[in-house]
């Protein structure tokens, strides 16, 4: 069988088999080849020791204590720039609920695949033959879209706690189900995620938000019961019923938040604050007689206290708790247009910071879809996000110009007074029509014969070039409300 291998990677399989060793693609990339994925890494298996390895490929490194050898290749493509090569081996002891205790280096492919986690990762490829060797049917379940360990589930789990999570993220990324003795042994097995330490979760976590399909990911994690390993201020929200104006329970809306993020490739922190924007719900629900209905006040102001705890729990960087948590703080914006005036949506910008602003703008956007309203951006929220973009918008004034009064009073000699004014106006005039005449040594020039005008010439002009900046503005901001269909 021919598989599509780079020629960087089937080089180095050749290599080694050429110098007399047994060399195969091993893991996640024989995996994606099978799923006519294009793999992101390239793993090779060989034989080969790594004093072995480092012999047929000198410039490679050798760094660590799995005798993993990288070989450089010289690829512009990074991923294609360092092939991992790691002989054979075997693992006992895994007393962290991570690591093996010890590490062997053997001599048989089989015993090799045996320690893997899945066994859709645990078939070999030899590139040179398109021999597949695959011991525990991971074609199978390929096929039948299944995920299961190999061996026994409990085994595998015990060994490495991780695999809890990295399970539910390969069945969301895959879109695969799972076996139910690999589910059984999720839930049996989850308290183990209690021995990882938060970084590796925090990772791991990372990569599920990222992944196209972090609701499934996350709702079946909370139904194997390893979310509270996780993060356990989102199961506080399964089973909260919200008001009339929400399809869904707390955490389910949170999910769909999420979910909307990820369906529109957006950062990941848009999709942290997704995830943790509602997370405070549970505890400020009040029921109100008055409106027949239950009312979350202050969730906004005690959810970004909680999720700042939660990201700091998951050691993430200080730069992201702080973006995130003022995302998940401002997500309850006022965003009338008819009952608010720029000055307002000017002071929000500033609340949340201009590099911020659109981030919060396409959070809202998946707060409204996780309510289950089919329109994402009705007419209100288009022309208040032609508002922030008009508040963003340089102001069209004689601050443009790379000259100003001080300069005028100080270089010609001219007195304080409206004429200053009148020669600003003036010049901005001919900016607008010709910005590279926007240079001091042009405008020195032209305000010298500009000063030479009568001063009733000169108003005249003055008043002309403010007539053109009121057209500039008014013609910039309908541009802003035709781009945003609210024009």
């Amino acid at each position: 069988m021919k598989f599509p291998v780079p020629l960087e990677v089937s080089g180095v399989t050749k290599a080694l088999q050429d110098a007399g060793y047994e060399a195969y693609l091993v893991g996640g990339c024989v995996r994606d080849l099978l799923l006519n994925r294009t793999p992101k890494d390239w793993d090779v298996t060989t034989n080969a020791k790594p004093e072995q390895i480092q012999a047929v490929f000198p410039d490679s490194f050798y760094e660590n204590d799995f005798g993993t050898v990288g070989v450089k290749t010289g690829s512009e493509d990074s991923t294609l720039a360092i092939i991992e090569v790691t002989p054979y081996r075997t693992e006992t002891g895994y007393s962290d609920k991570r690591r093996p205790d010890a590490v062997s280096f053997g001599d048989n492919l089989e015993e090799d695949l045996a320690r893997r986690d899945f066994t859709i990762n645990a078939i070999a490829l030899d590139p040179s033959k398109g021999q597949l060797i695959d011991p525990y049917q991971g074609q199978k379940d390929i096929e039948s879209q299944v995920l299961r360990t190999v061996g026994v589930p409990t085994d595998r789990f015990e060994e490495d706690a991780l695999r809890l999570m990295r399970a539910v993220r390969l069945v969301a990324e895959l879109e695969f189900a799972l076996d139910t003795d690999t589910a059984a042994a999720i839930k049996e097995k989850g308290p183990n995620l209690a021995h990882i330490s938060r970084e590796r979760i925090r990772d791991e976590f990372l990569r599920i938000l990222n992944s196209s399909q972090p609701m499934m990911a996350l709702v079946l994690a909370q139904q194997l019961e390893i979310l509270s390993y996780i993060a356990p201020d989102l199961t506080r929200g399964v089973g909260v019923d919200q008001n009339q104006a929400h399809s869904y329970d707390v955490f389910g809306h949170l999910m769909r938040a999420l979910q909307h993020a990820a369906d529109k490739g957006w950062s990941q922190d848009i999709r942290l604050a997704a995830v943790f924007h509602d997370v405070s719900k549970p505890e400020t629900r009040r029921w109100s007689d008055e409106k027949k209905d239950w009312t979350f006040h202050g969730h906004e102001v005690v959810g970004s206290r909680v999720t700042r705890k939660a990201l700091e729990d998951l050691k993430f960087s200080r730069e992201t708790i702080e973006r995130v948590t003022k995302l998940v703080r401002w997500h309850m914006f006022f965003s009338d247009p008819d009952q608010i005036t720029l000055s307002a949506v000017r002071r929000m910008i500033r609340n949340v910071g201009e590099e911020n602003i659109y981030d919060l703008l396409d959070l809202r956007i998946c707060d409204r879809i996780g309510t289950g309203r089919p329109k994402e951006q009705p007419f209100r929220f288009r022309r208040y996000k032609a508002m922030v973009e008009e508040a963003l918008r340089d102001p069209i004034s004689v601050g443009m110009l790379k000259t100003d009064g001080s300069r005028l009073i100080e270089k010609f000699h001219v007195q304080p007074g409206p004429k200053i004014g009148f020669v600003l106006h003036a010049l901005l005039e001919e900016v607008l029509e010709d910005p590279k005449r926007n240079a001091e040594e042009y405008l020195d020039t032209r305000t010298l014969e500009l000063l030479a005008l009568p001063e009733a010439d000169l108003k005249t002009l003055g008043d002309s070039g403010k007539k053109r900046r009121e057209d500039e503005e008014e013609r910039e901001i309908k541009e802003i409300l035709e781009k945003h269909h609210v024009g």
